[in-house]
C-alpha cells in the first residue's frame, strides 16, 4: 500500500473513533533533535551499556558516571523544541478526539507543544530530588549550572540532585501508570507512534488496548512486536506522516 493511501487509511480510522489513546516513544522526538536509545549505529545505547550508566544501582555507585554519559545529551533536551508530530497530537487533543497521550519520553516536549493530559511513565526532567534529604527542586537551574560545569549537581545539604526520571531497575510512577493503563481500557483507538515497543510494561499497552477490542495504529520506522496485530503500520517518518493525517481529519 503506498503511503498516501496508508495516510488516508489512518485518517479513516480517526474520525470513526470515538475515544483515541496515543502512545510515543523516542521517535517522535528525534526529529527534534534528540536521539533515541535504540536505532542501529545512533542509538545512545550502542554507545553505552544502560546497566552502567541509567540504573539506579550505578547511579547510586557512581552519580559521576551517569552525569558524565548524559552531560552530552543535555543540552539537546534542555534545548529541543516540538516538531509538527507534537503539535498533530495536541491538535488532535484540542479537536476532542484524542483523550490522552500516554509517553516513554522524559523531554517534556508534549507539554510544549500544548498537550494538556499527558501520562509520562518514565519521568521528566522538570524536577531534581535530592538523595540525602528528598527535597523537590526546580531543575531548570541545577541543569543550566550542569551545562555548563559538568559537575554533578548537590544541594545545599551535600546529597546528589537526581532528575526526577525513571531509571533501569526503579518502578514506574503508581499513579501515571494506573491512569495510563485506565485510558488505555476505555480507547477504542490506540495510536503507538515512534515506540520500538521494547521496554516493559508500557510496551504491554498496545495489546491491552486490543484485547479491549480497540484498533491499534503504529507509525515508527522500527518494527514492532504487534505490526502483525496492528489494524495499520505505516513506517515513515512521524513529523510528515502524523500531521498529513491530522490534516484530514479535521477537513
Amino acid at each position: 500500500m503506498r503511503l498516501d493511501q496508508q495516510i488516508r487509511q489512518a485518517a479513516d480510522l480517526i474520525t470513526q473513533a470515538k475515544n483515541i489513546v496515543a502512545m510515543t516513544g523516542a521517535g517522535i522526538s528525534t526529529p527534534s533533535g534528540i536521539p533515541d536509545f535504540r536505532s542501529p549505529y545512533s542509538g545512545l545505547w550502542d554507545q553505552a551499556d544502560p546497566l552502567d550508566v541509567a540504573s539506579i544501582f550505578a547511579f547510586r555507585h557512581s552519580p559521576q558516571h551517569f552525569y558524565d554519559w548524559v552531560h552530552p545529551l543535555s543540552s539537546l533536551l534542555l534545548e529541543a523544541k516540538p516538531n509538527p508530530a507534537h503539535y498533530a497530537l495536541a491538535a488532535l487533543e484540542q479537536e476532542g478526539r484524542l483523550k490522552a497521550v500516554i509517553t516513554q519520553n522524559i523531554d517534556d516536549l508534549h507539554g510544549k507543544a500544548g498537550s494538556k493530559t499527558v501520562y509520562e511513565l518514565h519521568g521528566h526532567l522538570r524536577e531534581v530530588t535530592c538523595t540525602q534529604c528528598y527535597e523537590a527542586l526546580d531543575s531548570a537551574e541545577v541543569f543550566a549550572k550542569f551545562v555548563k560545569d559538568g559537575q554533578v549537581p548537590r544541594h545545599r545539604c551535600g546529597g546528589v540532585l537526581k532528575p526526577n526520571v525513571i531509571l533501569f531497575g526503579e518502578q514506574l510512577p503508581v499513579r501515571e501508570f494506573v491512569l495510563a493503563q485506565l485510558a488505555t481500557k476505555e480507547a477504542d483507538l490506540m495510536l503507538v507512534v515512534g515506540s520500538s515497543l521494547e521496554v516493559a510494561p508500557a510496551s504491554d499497552l498496545p495489546e491491552l488496548a486490543l484485547a479491549n477490542g480497540a484498533k491499534l495504529i503504529i507509525i515508527s520506522y522500527q518494527p514492532t512486536y504487534l505490526d502483525q496485530q496492528a489494524d495499520l503500520v505505516i513506517h515513515a517518518d512521524v513529523a510528515e506522516v502524523l500531521p498529513r493525517i491530522v490534516d484530514l481529519v479535521r477537513v
